[in-house]
């Protein structure tokens, strides 16, 4: 009894280890094919992604440059470019319209000028129609302001002496040659001209044929619309009738 029980369980149990070897797992080889295909899925999905992103940006950075070259061409070239040109065409319509004040005259012939007296003093009378007037008049011999600002004038007077060809004899042994520029201001109730400059000497003509000596000065003034100018020069009988050697100017330099 005891060994047909001992049998059966042998039986028994060869039956379940052969019973157990039919579900062997499954080899490696089994699962290759599975696992390549995954991955080349996944790829495909991956580059598929990629390229789609890839689109998606390249087409959204052209729209964002197309958009912003406009404005950026019609903002800055424009400007760069064309208003230069423009302020120097404004500035050359305004110079034309708007001239610089400026003044210069050489002394007006033929001169009356008769005192010998040192001690009077002559004013010198230009020639207007001889040289440039430009928003600057002239009247009596002097300069008349149309527009106030700081102004450069300047003068110059010559003084010769031939004793052969002087009229009448005269002491020029100790001749005073004397050139003041005066202001004349517009404002005052009684019109005082002031001694705006003065330079001069005192000469002996001795030279029996020919003597000369010439007078140059110049300085800023600020000068108001109306405001006059003019030069006195004393012994004024020897002044030097050529143009070259004496003339008047103002010009103005700023506001």
């Amino acid at each position: 009894m005891a060994a047909n029980d001992y049998r059966g369980y042998l039986r028994n149990h060869m039956d379940m280890e052969q019973g157990g070897s039919r579900f062997q797992p499954p080899t490696q080889s089994t699962h290759r094919p599975l696992i390549f295909g995954t991955l080349a899925v996944m790829g495909l999905l991956q580059v598929a992604s990629s390229v789609t992103i890839l689109l998606h940006l390249t087409g959204y950075l052209r729209e964002v440059d197309l958009s912003s070259a406009q404005p950026i061409e019609e903002v800055h070239s424009e400007p760069i470019i064309a208003d230069p040109f423009k302020e120097i065409k404004k500035k050359e319509r305004s110079r034309k319209k708007d001239p610089t004040p400026i003044a210069h005259l050489s002394v007006k012939t033929p001169m009356d000028f008769a005192s010998t007296d040192p001690n009077v003093l002559t004013t010198v009378h230009w020639n207007q129609f001889h040289g440039t007037l430009k928003k600057v008049k002239y009247h009596d011999g002097r300069f008349v302001m149309e527009e106030q600002g700081l102004y450069y004038m300047y003068a110059k007077t010559c003084f010769r002496y031939a004793p052969d060809h002087a009229s009448k004899k005269q002491d020029v042994s100790n001749v005073q040659l004397i050139q003041y520029i005066f202001h004349e201001s517009h404002t005052q109730t009684k019109l005082k001209p002031v001694l705006l400059s003065k330079s001069g000497a005192t000469f002996n003509f001795s030279d029996p044929k020919y003597n000369m000596y010439c007078v140059q000065q110049g300085r800023s003034v600020q000068l108001k619309q109306s405001d006059g100018l003019f030069v006195n020069v004393s012994n004024s009988w020897l002044l030097d009738p050529e143009p070259e050697g004496t003339y008047f100017g103002v010009f103005k330099l700023s506001t």
